[in-house]
């Protein structure tokens, strides 16, 4: 489904654009239908970088992203529309994602104009609530609420629903669960799981080793925008091959033992 090869972003840095960051190189993985990989790395990896070239909201340097045998550099138009209605972003901070001056049902109705303009009010509605639903949120204690009325939990599951009512393939999930408390966090994690045996591939972004091996099928650890290993989750975790990996995961807390003891 989504292939990487070869990947690499460098940005113009400097008053006038004198100098090269490069906060990714020669990044390579894919996700498969219906599967969930964890990107995992510390800050400044390049994790959000990878996830933003693949949403196009930042275009590649290096290398090639293909979604179904299709390099998505070249989409333009309605190309580039079609894949955004496949591919999805949901990210971090869900705040900083909702017009303040919106209700819900008004966000959720972009969506309508943009992508269903022939579709009729009732049948809108029947799709809407049926999404609403699917990510467990009662479309009456939602949609005529702004979002300062609700709390995390429920914007961030409002986006995967607003993703979903487009019929997505493919959802980036860009940190989103780290601005959410620890109940509310394993909830949008079994939902993503659910997803996924509907047949979405996941790609899950995160800093944090023990989320990303509840959920994941596959897992890439990436350091100073590098992959340095990738496999399959149960053997990433239980016998890493790379010294950083080791070390990552001698750093996770055991919530078995007191700190005293460690």
């Amino acid at each position: 489904m989504l292939t990487l090869d070869g990947v690499g972003k460098t940005y113009r840095t400097g008053a006038f654009g004198g100098r090269e960051l490069t906060a990714v190189r020669d990044v390579s993985f894919t996700v498969a239908s219906g599967e969930v990989v964890s990107l995992i790395g510390e800050s400044g990896s390049g994790k959000t970088a990878l996830g933003r070239m693949i949403l196009r909201l930042v275009d590649v340097t290096q290398g090639s992203i293909t979604y179904d045998g299709v390099d998505i550099s070249r989409l333009r138009g309605r190309g580039l529309k079609e894949y955004r209605r496949r591919v999805q972003g949901v990210f971090q901070d869900p705040f900083s994602c909702f017009n303040p001056i919106f209700k819900a049902d008004r966000v959720l109705s972009i969506i309508r104009d943009e992508f269903f303009p022939g579709l009729r009010a009732e049948q809108w509605r029947q799709r809407m609530d049926g999404a609403l639903a699917g990510v467990r949120l009662d479309p009456a204690a939602v949609l005529d609420k702004y979002p300062h009325q609700l709390s995390g939990g429920q914007l961030q599951r409002m986006l995967i629903a607003r993703a979903v009512l487009l019929d997505i393939g493919l959802l980036v999930a860009d940190e989103i669960i780290s601005m959410l408390d620890a109940s509310t966090r394993i909830d949008v994690l079994n939902l993503l799981g659910e997803l996924k045996a509907q047949g979405l591939s996941v790609l899950f972004i995160t800093h944090d080793l023990s989320l990303g091996h509840y959920i994941s099928d596959r897992t890439v650890i990436l350091r100073r925008g590098e992959v340095v290993e990738q496999g399959a989750t149960g053997e990433v975790f239980a016998n890493p091959q790379n010294p950083y990996t080791r070390t990552l995961l001698a750093s996770v807390p055991q919530l078995h033992e007191r700190w005293a003891a460690q």
